[in-house]
C-alpha cells in the first residue's frame, strides 16, 4: 500500500483487523439486492455491507446503482461476519467492511463478457477486449508468477553469478538461414533493417568484447505466418558465457531453474537426465520427447527377421529399413475400434505409413492378421520385447527407419491423448520432466533439395570435438555441440558452443552452406581479433511459464498477445498507411486486384 491512498488491499483483511477503519479501492465484482457487494482488486476480494440507515442513504444509492465492474472507493469499519455467514473459501471470509463513505470513480458500461474465469468466451473476443480479460484471476496470477520468476532469474544470474544485463539492438540486418525476419524500411532507397529473431550475433560480439557473461530478457521476432501456439514477437532469457563448455552451460541452467522455480509448483531435481538426438528419435520418434510416460518405440526387426511375411522382408531389404512397434497399455479396454482406425489413418495421411495392430487377448494369446504367419516362439518373443500385458494393443510399422519412428512417435502422443480422454491417468499434470537432448547433427539435407545442406540450428554452432576433422571430409556425419532443453515434450530452450575460429566460420558458411559470407563479414572479422571460446543458450520464457502454470496456450501468459494469424485484434494491427507516409521510405504498395476493388468500395 506504499505511495497510494488506500489503507489496505481487498485481499489482506482478516479477523485481526476488526474494528479498524479502512479505505479500499477496487472493482465491483458482484452486488446483491442493495444489501452487500464484493469488491475486487489485484490481491483478492472483500465483502462490503451497504448501509441501510437513512443517515447513509447517499452511500446506499451510490453503491446499489453502480454497475458491475465500476471502480469505487469505499471507506468503512472492519467487522466480523455474523455467525454462520463466514466463507472459508475466501481468505477474507471471516470479515466484512461496513461502508460509511463511498465514491464511484468510474462507472462501467455494458460488458462484452463477464469477468469470471468459469465463463466461456471466444478467443477472438478475449483478445479484442484484452484489458478486460486481464482482470480475470487466472491471467492476473499468470502474469504475476511470470514477473516473480524473471526477478529470481535476474537475481541468480546478476547477483549470484556475475552476469551483465545488456540490451542489444532491435534494428539490425538480415541473417542468412533460420526463420524469416520482419523487414523495417529505412529512408535509404532499397535498404531495410531486419528485426532480429534472436540477439545471436550481438551476444557473440559481446564475448569478443570481453564482457565474459551476458544476460538479457530479450524481445525476439519471427515472421512465421500462421503457426499454432507461436507468436511473431516473443521473449527469451538470453545467455552467453566465455571459456565455458556444454556441461558448464547445462549446470548453469539447472541452477537457474531450481533457483527461480515457483515454490507452489513443488521442487525440481537436478541434474536433469540427458539423451542423444539419435536415442530420442529411436525411442520416442521426436527430438523433444515427453518422458512422463512410457510406450517407447521398440525395434522388433530381429524378432520378425526369420518370418516369411512379405512386407516385413521387403522393409528389411533396404539399408535403413526396420520393423518397430509401440505398446498401448490397456488399449482394448480404453480404445474403441474407431480410435484405432483414426490412429492408423493419421499415420497414413501424415507420414504415408501403414500400421498394423496386434491385440493381446485376456487368455494371453495374440489377435492379428500377422499371427498366422508367426510361430509360437516368435509370438512369445514379440510379447516379451514389448512387455505386452493382457488387453494391451501393439501398433507395428515397417519401412524406412526415420519414417517409421516419426509415425510411431506421433501415434504415441495421440494414443496418450485418447487413453486420457477415456479415463486412464497416464501423464501427471503436476509433474515436470526436464531432459537435455544432445549430439544433434550439425547439418541436415534441405527439404526442397536434399543434395544441399542447411544448419540443423544456426550456422554459428561449433562441431563436436570428436567430429572436427569430418567437417572437411564428410559434413553430413558431423555432430554438433548443440543442446536442447525439453520439458514435458516441449522444447523450452536451445543453445550451443559457438565457432570461435574465423577460418572455420568462413568454411561453414561458404563451402558447406553455400552462403554469402559477406553478409556476416562483421562477425567473421571480429573472430579474427582474439575471440574467446564461448557458448550460450536461450530459454523460451513464454513457453516455460505456460508449462509451469499449465496454460492451454502461450497467449495466456503474455499480456497483449497476437492472434493465430499474427494480428492485434484490440488495436487492429497491422494497419494500412497512406502513400504519403510511405513516400520517405521509397515504397509503393502493389495491391492484389480484390483488395483494390474493396478499397474502391
Amino acid at each position: 500500500n506504499s505511495f497510494v491512498t488506500r489503507t489496505n488491499t481487498c485481499g489482506e483483511l482478516r479477523s485481526a483487523h476488526v474494528g479498524q477503519k479502512v479505505t479500499l479501492y477496487g472493482w465491483i465484482q458482484y452486488q446483491r439486492q442493495g444489501l452487500f457487494l464484493v469488491l475486487r482488486d489485484f490481491q483478492g476480494l472483500t465483502q462490503v455491507v451497504i448501509p441501510q440507515d437513512e443517515a447513509h442513504s447517499h452511500v446506499r444509492e451510490l453503491l446499489s446503482n453502480a454497475p458491475v465492474e465500476s471502480v469505487v472507493r469505499v471507506t468503512g469499519t472492519v467487522s466480523p461476519r455474523p455467525l454462520g455467514q463466514q466463507n472459508p473459501k475466501m481468505p477474507t471470509g471471516d470479515i466484512e467492511v461496513k461502508a460509511e463513505a463511498a465514491e464511484v470513480l468510474n462507472s462501467c458500461k455494458k460488458l462484452p463478457f463477464e469477468i469470471k474465469d468459469f465463463v466461456k468466451k471466444s478467443e477472438a473476443l478475449r483478445m479484442q477486449y484484452r484489458y478486460l480479460d486481464l482482470r480475470s484471476s487466472r491471467l492476473q496470477s499468470n502474469l504475476r508468477l511470470r514477473s516473480r520468476v524473471v526477478m529470481r532469474m535476474r537475481e541468480y544470474l546478476c547477483n549470484l553469478h556475475g552476469f551483465v544485463d545488456v540490451e542489444t539492438p532491435t534494428l539490425f540486418k538480415r541473417t542468412p538461414g533460420g526463420a524469416k525476419e520482419f523487414l523495417v524500411p529505412s529512408r535509404e532507397a532499397g535498404k531495410f533493417y531486419s528485426l532480429p529473431q534472436s540477439p545471436q550475433q550481438f551476444k557473440q560480439l559481446l564475448m569478443v568484447g570481453g564482457l565474459d557473461r551476458y544476460f538479457q530478457v530479450a524481445r525476439c521476432y519471427r515472421d512465421e505466418g500462421s503457426r499454432p501456439d507461436r507468436q511473431p514477437e516473443f521473449t527469451q532469457i538470453d545467455i552467453e558465457m566465455s571459456f565455458v563448455d556444454q556441461a558448464g552451460i547445462q549446470r548453469l541452467i539447472e541452477g537457474l531453474l531450481q533457483h527461480s522455480w515457483p515454490e507452489e509448483r513443488g521442487s525440481i531435481m537436478t541434474p536433469f537426465p540427458s539423451m542423444t538426438y539419435e536415442e530420442a528419435l529411436a525411442e520416442y520418434g521426436t527430438d523433444k520427447p515427453d518422458t512422463r510416460f512410457g510406450m517407447k518405440i521398440v525395434d522388433i526387426s530381429d524378432v520378425l527377421r526369420g518370418s516369411n511375411i512379405h512386407f516385413v522382408q521387403n522393409a528389411l531389404s533396404y539399408p535403413h529399413g526396420s520393423i518397430r512397434a509401440i505398446c498401448i497399455p490397456q488399449g482394448v479396454r480404453y480404445l474403441k475400434n474407431k480410435d484405432l482406425e483414426s490412429l492408423k489413418e493419421s499415420a497414413k495421411s501424415q507420414f504415408n505409413q501403414e500400421i498394423m495392430e496386434v491385440i493381446r487377448r485376456p487368455d494371453g494369446s495374440l489377435k492379428s492378421l500377422l499371427t498366422k504367419f508367426l510361430g509360437e516362439k516368435e509370438q512369445s518373443e514379440l510379447i516379451q520385447a514389448l512387455n505386452m500385458q493382457k488387453d494391451d494393443v501393439m501398433l507395428l510399422a515397417a519401412g524406412d527407419d526415420k519414417q517409421v519412428c516419426s509415425a510411431l512417435g506421433a501415434l504415441r502422443l495421440l494414443s496418450a491423448d485418447l487413453l486420457e480422454a477415456a479415463g486412464l491417468a497416464l501423464r501427471d499434470p503436476t509433474a515436470f520432466h526436464f531432459l537435455w537432448v544432445v549430439d544433434f547433427p550439425l547439418f541436415l539435407p534441405k527439404a526442397e533439395n536434399p543434395t544441399e545442406l542447411e544448419s540443423a540450428h544456426h550456422p554459428f554452432t561449433a562441431p563436436h570435438p570428436s567430429d572436427s576433422s569430418l567437417l572437411y571430409s564428410d559434413p553430413t556425419k558431423v555432430r554438433s555441440q548443440h543442446y536442447d532443453l525439453v520439458l514435458n515434450g516441449n522444447e523450452v530452450g536451445g543453445g550451443s558452443i559457438r565457432i570461435h575460429s574465423a577460418e572455420q566460420q568462413r568454411f561453414v558458411l561458404e563451402k558447406v552452406l553455400k552462403e554469402d559470407s559477406e553478409v556476416l563479414s562483421h562477425l567473421i572479422e571480429a573472430l579474427e581479433f582474439g575471440a574467446p571460446p564461448h557458448g550460450g543458450i536461450a530459454l523460451g520464457l513464454d513457453r516455460l511459464i505456460s508449462l509451469i502454470v499449465d496454460a492451454p496456450s502461450i497467449r495466456d501468459v503474455i499480456a497483449f498477445p497476437k492472434s493465430f494469424r499474427g494480428r492485434d485484434l484490440m488495436g487492429n494491427a497491422p494497419d494500412y498507411v497512406t502513400p504519403e507516409e510511405l513516400e520517405p521510405y521509397h515504397i509503393q504498395v502493389s495491391w492484389p486486384l480484390e483488395e483494390k476493388e474493396a478499397k474502391k468500395n
